[in-house]
């Protein structure tokens, strides 16, 4: 990822949600993606001049489902439901839309998984490392993301969005 996206991203976030902790928080899901993708690197044999194009993959999957689970929970504290209320009620209403994003990507990368045809030495490594971040950055952004939410919104200046 090149240093310019790492700085736009994050200035990106602040500016949707007003928020250095809603903005670090939602950046917290990025490096488990990366696990999961590590992960699925020790299966395959993977070229290194490739590995880019995956981690903004993952990156950008992480970073969407951690947006999708703040605007939900902004919309709510907006209607004046405490923190608890609105991320229990945020578990139960983007459990479906998080998983979708997920599955839908990693149905697309799964032909290339299994592929043992003409090119399958480069499409098997990719998707197999976006595969196995799709699914660490998935349980990381529908359990330990709104495990934090209570302790980000005491200590990093959690406001509530406008939008």
């Amino acid at each position: 990822m090149s240093p310019v996206s790492v700085a736009i991203i994050p200035g990106l976030l602040f500016a949707r949600f007003h928020s250095v902790g809603q903005s670090l928080l939602i950046l917290l899901n990025v490096p488990f993606a990366l696990v999961g993708g590590n992960r699925g690197i020790a299966a395959p044999r993977i070229e290194p001049e490739s590995l880019g194009i995956r981690r903004i993959h993952r990156f950008r999957v992480a970073v969407l489902n951690g947006i999708v689970l703040f605007s939900h929970v902004n919309a709510l504290r907006a209607h004046s439901t405490n923190m608890g209320a609105a991320i229990r009620q945020v578990a139960a209403d983007r459990l479906r839309p998080v998983l979708i994003t997920a599955l839908v990507a990693s149905i697309g990368f799964l032909p290339m998984a299994l592929s043992t045809e003409t090119g399958a030495e480069i499409q098997r490594p990719l998707a197999t490392v976006v595969i196995g971040g799709l699914i660490t950055s998935t349980l990381v952004t529908l359990y330990l993301l709104p495990a934090l939410c209570p302790w980000f919104s005491r200590t990093a200046g959690w406001r509530i969005s406008a939008h």
